[in-house]
């Protein structure tokens, strides 16, 4: 179940919610080397991270699902944001060239039917993005987050799913290794806190960023048809026309 678009907003709007938004930031930024000229839907909410591309990209369109409603968005210019069905994107088949999931593959009930959707309208060469909280970080077990709702994941988890949807990942990438304390002066350190995670906190990371290709093919198993060999059976003593035509002359 999706959280609720206010709380989402309310969120990034404390101090929490502002770090949590540079530093996830910063990790879909080293994945997304560059936009230029692509066209981008996130799928979430993900209005946070989408102005780190607007001026850049061709085209960005924030797709909030319905169970989670839809603010405006940008604030003070004509809207790109939109209310939708998260299983049924108002877009043709091969729309765009990337997707950004944010809030989005924990939350959906049914995350495969998820991502065939994604798969659809992204083109033949597109790419996803997705931030999923890790299901053994911090971030994942307080519910004060919005990380802290929903199914997380781990990375076995997350490459099986992808794989099952025909998506390869090529990169990942963590983030939100900085515990979620609500306090100004431990936030303070939070650049720390990122800096050693990587190192002694590895297996903790609050989220995954992982960077997945859309397969245009998929191989499929060959399955051989297992053959009964059945002998050929003759009888032993098989009736011969020219005995009976005998029998019958001599009446025996």
């Amino acid at each position: 179940m999706f959280v609720d678009v206010v709380d989402l907003r309310n969120f990034y709007a404390q101090s929490l919610g502002i770090v949590a938004r540079r530093l996830v930031g910063q990790g879909i930024r080293a994945q997304l080397n560059g936009a230029r000229g692509e066209r981008i839907a996130g799928i979430g909410y993900t209005t946070p991270y989408l102005g780190l591309f607007r001026e850049e990209a061709e085209r960005c369109l924030a797709f909030m699902p319905a169970s989670q409603g839809v603010v405006k968005w940008p604030s003070n210019k004509p809207g790109l944001a939109a209310l939708v069905d998260e299983t049924e994107l108002p877009l043709t088949d091969a729309a765009v060239d990337r997707v950004l999931l944010v809030h989005a593959l924990e939350m959906a009930d049914d995350p495969v039917r998820l991502l065939r959707e994604v798969w659809r309208v992204l083109s033949a060469n597109g790419r996803l993005l997705a931030v999923v909280p890790n299901r053994r970080g911090l971030w994942a077990r307080m519910d004060h987050t919005p990380f802290g709702h929903g199914r997380p994941y781990s990375r076995s988890q997350i490459t099986r799913i992808l794989r099952e949807t025909m998506f390869t990942p090529d990169a990942w990438g963590e983030a939100l290794f900085v515990p979620p304390v609500q306090r100004n002066w431990f936030l303070r350190s939070a650049g720390v806190w990122e800096r050693l995670g990587p190192t002694i906190l590895s297996p903790f990371p609050g989220v995954h960023i992982v960077d997945a290709r859309k397969q245009a093919y998929r191989a499929i198993p060959v399955r051989r048809e297992k053959r009964v060999l059945v002998p050929r059976l003759e009888p032993a003593l098989a009736p011969s026309s020219r005995g009976v035509a005998r029998d019958s002359e001599t009446g025996q």
